[in-house]
């Protein structure tokens, strides 16, 4: 049988890393094999109640047909009731639109924007979707490599080396998955005086992380932290990290009315809209009591904290700690070209998760996934007992490398 002929695009794009390593975690343990999975990003909370019953009763009112394109009226009106009460912006429904998850999101205001050879600045440490969607679209992705020493993020002199006539738009992911970096108000601003100069470059913000942060910091949008660029930004929200929504699917956007519109027609010719009783689910989210994510990230806390604490204890690790997200982004450069304990040679990041998921059962995902070698991303959102025994597996494999 001949084979069929893809477009060269299919070429462009890899496949996610973090969904390879979380299905051979899955396929490991599906083969009875003792595995702890800390690669995936997805909260180990159930979606609180009141959300799980405002989709059944919109089951049971009937909600069950093709809605707006853009997202139900109440669902849009509260996307912008949330803006204005959490980040100070003032939106209109019409400036909102409302897709299968926040990915979504960003397709479509990529596919709506980018013409071949159009450049978007991306800073690494990034999530690993940003580029591909890029490339998907005939763009080319302009990676900024970040440093620990500046926080992972991206200093104004990187941004003004990075931006050429082709640069359309520049992503910003705060807090960052992978390495929980957060940008200030004054990191932003900063940002803002070198795109001020730069009129023709968009600003994309995923700001999916928003409500998980530590040590009383305060999270600051960038459209918020620079107002006057409020008209030339996309600010990227959802429900899937805040309100355990993974499955739900329910991603958002807001910016510039021309632009919104177009990302509609593109969402009315793929997906139409999301799934109606998420969206009924969502307008809870948004409206209901507050108080539902609060026990979460307060877990999160204390195990970001006894999860750095044990990792830092390991000879040849040392993590940097997020002031959000997740996620911890572990250095390994001190491990790399030594031997595991089964024989392993651990050249590379890929060398090193690999070995450890296939020594010790523990699931991470290298750093080189994100941009980044030398590092491996543990995501936190698992139970404490797991935690604490995939901390004590990671220390075996540590001890029984040899040079």
């Amino acid at each position: 049988m001949p084979s069929i002929k893809l477009a060269s695009r299919i070429q462009r794009a890899r496949e996610s890393l973090t969904v390879a390593f979380s299905a051979r975690a899955k396929a490991m343990s599906a083969e009875g094999r003792d595995v702890i999975s800390l690669a995936a990003g997805e909260p180990d909370f159930d979606t609180p109640a009141d959300i799980r019953e405002a989709a059944h009763q919109a089951i049971h009112a009937g909600h069950t047909h093709y809605t707006q394109v853009e997202g139900i009226p109440e669902l849009r009106e509260a996307i912008c009731r949330k803006f204005s009460r959490d980040n100070a912006l003032a939106y209109e429904p019409s400036q909102v639109t409302v897709s299968t998850g926040g990915k979504q999101v960003i397709f479509n205001a990529l596919m709506a924007t980018l013409e071949p050879g159009d450049e978007v600045i991306i800073q690494a440490p990034y999530w690993v979707s940003y580029p591909d969607i890029v490339l998907l679209f005939g763009g080319e992705p302009v990676i900024v490599q970040t440093a620990a020493a500046d926080g992972f993020l991206m200093t104004p002199g990187q941004l003004e080396q990075a931006i050429t006539p082709r640069t359309r738009w520049i992503i910003l992911n705060s807090p960052s998955n992978p390495t929980g970096a957060m940008y200030r108000a004054g990191d932003f601003s900063a940002l803002g005086e070198v795109l001020r100069r730069h009129p023709d470059v968009w600003i994309m913000t995923d700001d999916i992380y928003e409500t998980i942060v530590y040590d009383r910091e305060t999270f600051v949008s960038f459209a918020q932290a620079v107002p006057d660029l409020f008209d030339r930004t996309l600010t990227v929200n959802g429900l899937s990290k805040s309100h355990a929504m993974t499955g739900w699917r329910i991603g958002y956007g807001a910016g510039d009315a021309t632009l919104i519109r177009a990302m509609n027609k593109i969402q009315g010719q793929s997906t139409l809209h999301p799934c109606s009783i998420a969206q009924w689910a969502a307008v809870e989210a948004l409206t209901g009591s507050r108080d539902s994510f609060r026990p979460m990230v307060e877990s999160f806390a204390k195990r970001r904290d006894a999860t750095v604490a044990a990792v830092d204890a390991i000879e040849g690790l040392q993590c940097f700690v997020p002031s959000g997200a997740f996620y911890l982004f572990i250095s390994i450069a001190r491990q790399l070209e030594m031997k595991s304990a089964g024989g392993a040679v651990l050249g590379t990041d890929h060398d090193w998760v690999m070995a450890l998921l296939e020594e010790e059962g523990v699931a991470l995902v290298p750093g080189s996934a994100f941009g980044t070698g030398g590092y491996c991303r543990l995501s936190f959102a698992a139970a404490d007992g797991e935690l604490a025994e995939a901390c004590r597996r990671i220390a075996r494999f540590s001890d029984g490398l040899r040079p």
